[in-house]
């Protein structure tokens, strides 16, 4: 475990050790660096569907309208399966190929689980 830590309240980068726990010297604040990093491992990337289904990485969706694609004549048509796709972390939180226009981003509120 490193020496030094940025504090969770006010990401000051300036902390030190006070046995067990962490202290801030600008805020003040103190905490524990073994309870923060078990907060952290439980708050894992949690991506849902446009009907609330919680997605997972090799899952299928289906797309519920037409989506423009930039530089493309035709939208991804309503009722496409898109198979296997990635999540990610962002605007666009679903990383697929569709058959037709390549890999692409996806919004998972216009998806939903097949």
């Amino acid at each position: 475990m490193p020496d030094t830590q940025s504090c969770p309240s006010c990401r000051s980068a300036v902390t030190y050790s006070t046995g067990d726990l962490m202290m801030c010297a600008e805020c003040g604040h103190e905490w524990d660096p073994k309870e923060l990093a078990a907060e952290s491992a439980d708050e894992a990337l949690v991506i849902k569907d446009a009907n609330g289904n919680i997605l997972q990485d090799g899952d299928s969706v289906i797309v519920l309208k037409d989506l423009p694609v930039k530089g493309m004549p035709k939208p991804v048509k309503a009722g496409t399966k898109v198979k296997n796709i990635r999540l990610t972390d962002g605007d666009h939180n679903i990383d697929c190929k569709i058959e037709g226009f390549g890999a692409m981003g996806l919004k998972s509120e216009f998806v939903r689980k097949a």
